[in-house]
């Protein structure tokens, strides 16, 4: 039985998969060209991250599909409930990321309140002449310990995170339409817990009392976060996305930061994913990452052991 990893696997994924019999292709396939493709090799499974699509189009064309598989969270890029109803399964690996993104939350927030990205961007420029006025220009950080970090979204990468800004002595609160307070599990290295119970409160208390506003949400049809979100948040705030794409306004963002109302911001995500908007990669006050929360060494290993083992259970 043939899988397509188009978007790659992990050789740990390759290598269970292949000791139970699949064969497994790493080719890239373009979008237009994987119709023909999947049917031409007899494809039965294909494997995709963020970047490939699995549209109605693909799913009608493609009889011999029985499996769809998403590394990661977000199956934004697949018609999941149409290829069920065709009776495709569909993966993914909800829990394999959570821990990576997270740590990339954190490095964002660490390199914000410490000017981190404006500062590796001058010093090679400047440091050696002018060492002292950088030194002035940077010398305003701030402590994370003590501000109050709120989450839209309670999700596992959202706990993920909020486990880190407590372990650094942040408060955190959330929002999400649950309505329930969500529980996050501070593990530490010589196998000690402590569960704490994080505030659910209303959207528009969150924007009002966070100091960091780091978002956890499916793609949305609009921004979540516009400009009458974010003239409600504190003067000086910052907001974090790792989430999707769309969610963040980016021409309001832009124009918050040039007003002063948004101190700083970090993106993984953008609206126009591979080509973010030029105003947004000049901007001096957004840490900038491109779509790397999943990707690490670790994430990739454990995303690619759990499809396999989801993929030998259905398709055997």
């Amino acid at each position: 039985m043939k899988i397509l990893a188009n978007d790659g696997l992990n050789p740990a994924g390759v290598s269970m998969l292949e000791k139970n019999g699949f064969q497994v292709i790493l080719n890239k396939v373009a979008q237009e060209q994987l119709i023909n493709f999947i049917n031409e090799n007899q494809i039965a499974a294909i494997l995709v991250r963020s970047a490939t699509k699995v549209r109605k189009d693909i799913i009608d064309a493609c009889p011999g599909l029985k499996l769809i598989g998403r590394g990661g969270v977000g199956m934004d890029n697949i018609d999941v409930a149409y290829a069920r109803e065709k009776g495709i399964h569909v993966i993914n690996t909800p829990a394999a990321s959570s821990d990576s993104v997270a740590e990339l939350a954190m490095a964002h927030l660490y390199g914000m309140v410490r000017f981190l990205p404006d500062s590796n961007r001058n010093m090679p420029l400047e440091g050696d002449k002018h060492f002292a006025d950088l030194k002035k220009k940077y010398a305003k950080g701030q402590e994370l310990k003590g501000k109050t970090l709120g989450l839209i979204g309670t999700g596992r990468i959202a706990m993920a995170l909020a486990e880190r800004a407590i372990g650094v002595g942040m408060k955190v609160i959330a929002h999400s339409p649950s309505g329930k307070n969500p529980q996050t599990t501070l593990r530490f290295f010589d196998g000690r817990e402590m569960t704490f119970s994080i505030e659910n409160i209303s959207l528009d208390h969150l924007l009002a009392q966070s100091d960091f506003i780091s978002l956890h949400v499916p793609k949305l049809a609009k921004p979540l976060i516009d400009k009458a979100a974010m003239d409600k948040m504190k003067d000086g705030s910052a907001i974090i996305n790792t989430s999707r794409g769309g969610i963040v306004d980016e021409e309001a963002l832009l124009a918050a930061i040039e007003s002063g109302k948004i101190r700083y911001a970090a993106l993984d995500v953008f609206d126009n994913e591979p080509q973010p908007a030029v105003k947004i990669l000049m901007c001096t006050d957004i840490s900038l990452s491109p779509h790397i929360g999943a990707s690490t060494v670790e994430a990739q290993e454990r995303i690619g052991e759990e499809l396999a083992e989801q993929m030998i259970t259905l398709l055997k």
